[in-house]
């Protein structure tokens, strides 16, 4: 028997019998496959016999908080954002600022409607006035109108800074969030083209397609609802962020017109607007009260986050809150996933192999009509294979061409065809045909290689890791300052409009009292 022959019958064993169970397209175009392999992605996420999780409290040390909804023990379930006990604890930070406006609403009230009584009912003539409480009283007022207008200049800095700065912090989570879904998009469009590759018609075998097709589902709604969420979540917040910046915006002009209004009236003596802006001033000021009280929960709440993202990347394999918003695959199943990884691409590289061994290196004779194709000249180079057989790394034999730049070694070798009968007319290994096939596969082979440790990365939270990390470093600081600047802000304006609305009474009084004495004394003036 010839060479070329023994050769041949080779070819068709290990694609027929033998390790490799390979099946053929013919002429016809019936498929056929090569190998045999498992599913690169379980149907579910299972632990190992004897593996445990651990449970950790994230920022349990911040969050111990006196509870109001549980009698006000101290709450001990850390940050959990699924918790009411949690945003009733943290809501409770911010209970002097709610108390401060109900105490402010109903005692100013009280006071308005006393002296709205008293001036109805029980009017009498001024008495004389102290020029110590008279210009004691107008420092006051200048001095809480100038605390009032830095108080404004506070909010509004603030309250761009803190947009500003949860506007970079969602544009970074939004990006990272789509790389993700661009790159599960890819390794579906990769595993895709993997049924199709056929190399002298040999494919991979049916079940793995079956495999690569449930798994390519999988990949495809896994990305479009990882996409489709990020975009929604990121156009609410968005749209959240709009409105509590214009809401800032808005108390910032009105309080600072409020306050430069008050004081411009109250100098000249305009009783009844400033009473009008009194009036409004009470409900101003209730409202900024509870304003900042939402903002320290607000902050509170940022701080906690921040913390328990550190702490989670401390400890990524433990069950915590966090596993609502991005839970993570156990590690026996995230290595199950990189070792079918690892059998695609080995199988995908013995496939080109056997072709280059057996087929297009060499001479066969044209009787042999089935693998010849004039096929001449130098030999050509084998696919080095990444890994061993048992799918431990193995580095390149001498003479292999890399995933890498496999295509551009064998572009030397590919022949020129006759448009009749397909054979090769100069020397080359390669048709242009089988040369798209073997790079195809190549192309393919190299994608997943290169994905293999992105899927990893995913399923091991390597991708939430350094997703947190960055945040935590990078946007926390800012989000915590500038978060605190708003309560700040909104806080001094409501203080300094409170003592500005009241110092706006007292200076109009001492005021009155001040023209009524002068004309007294000038000439009889009679209330």
């Amino acid at each position: 028997m010839s060479v070329p022959l023994c050769t041949a019958l080779k070819f068709y064993h290990h694609f027929f019998t033998g390790c490799c169970s390979a099946q053929f397209r013919n002429h016809e175009g019936l498929v056929g496959s090569v190998g045999s392999t498992r599913s690169m992605v379980e149907e579910g996420h299972s632990v190992g016999d004897g593996a445990v999780n651990s449970s950790l409290v994230l920022a349990a040390k911040r969050t111990h908080r006196r509870d109001p909804l549980n009698g006000f023990e101290f709450y001990n379930g850390g940050w959990n954002i699924s918790d009411r006990h949690y945003w009733a604890s943290v809501g409770f930070t911010a209970a002097p600022f709610f108390v401060a406006s109900a105490v402010w609403f109903t005692a100013f009230g009280v006071c308005l409607s006393i002296i709205c009584l008293c001036h109805f009912c029980c009017a009498r003539e001024p008495y004389g006035y102290s020029k110590v409480a008279y210009a004691l009283s107008l420092i006051l007022l200048i001095l809480f109108t100038i605390a009032a207008i830095i108080g404004c200049v506070v909010l509004y800095t603030g309250q761009g800074k803190f947009h500003g700065s949860t506007t970079t912090t969602l544009s970074y989570v939004l990006d990272q969030a789509n790389t993700t879904a661009m790159k599960l998009r890819n390794v579906s469009s990769y595993l895709a083209a993997a049924k199709l590759i056929g190399v002298d018609q040999a494919f991979l075998p049916s079940n793995v397609q079956t495999d690569i097709d449930k798994i390519e589902t999988k990949i495809t709604t896994s990305a479009s609802i990882l996409n489709d969420k990020a975009v929604d979540n990121a156009n609410n917040i968005r749209d959240s962020l709009d409105a509590v910046r214009l809401i800032l915006i808005i108390i910032a002009a009105v309080m600072l017109l409020l306050t430069f209004l008050g004081f411009l009236f109250s100098i000249f003596g305009m009783q009844f607007l400033v009473y009008t802006l009194v009036l409004f001033g009470w409900i101003l000021v209730t409202g900024t009260f509870i304003l900042s009280g939402t903002f320290l929960l607000l902050h509170n709440v940022t701080a906690d986050t921040c913390v328990a993202m550190n702490q989670w990347v401390q400890n990524p394999t433990a069950h915590t809150a966090l596993d609502d918003i991005l839970p993570c695959v156990d590690n026996a199943t995230s290595q199950e996933t990189l070792t079918r990884s690892k059998e695609v691409t080995s199988q995908l590289v013995d496939l080109t192999n056997l072709f280059i061994s057996n087929v297009s290196n060499v001479n066969f004779s044209p009787n042999f009509a089935l693998f010849y194709y004039n096929q001449s000249g130098p030999l050509l180079p084998a696919l080095c294979n990444p890994f061993h057989h048992d799918l431990t790394p193995r580095n390149c034999s001498h003479g292999e061409v890399d995933l890498n730049n496999a295509t551009q070694v064998w572009k030397n070798y590919v022949c020129n065809v006759s448009t009749t009968t397909g054979y090769c007319i100069t020397t080359g290994r390669l048709t242009p045909k089988y040369y798209s096939q073997v790079a195809a596969a190549v192309n393919v082979s190299y994608g997943l290689y290169n994905y293999g440790p992105f899927l990893i990365d995913l399923e091991d939270c390597t991708f939430a890791r350094q997703t947190f990390t960055d945040t935590y470093q990078n946007h926390c600081p800012g989000l915590r300052r500038f978060s605190k600047w708003v309560y700040v802000g909104l806080f001094t304006v409501s203080m300094s409009v409170m003592l500005s609305l009241l110092f706006w009474v007292v200076y109009g009084r001492e005021r009155k009292h001040r023209v009524y004495t002068k004309h007294v004394m000038e000439g009889g003036y009679k209330w």
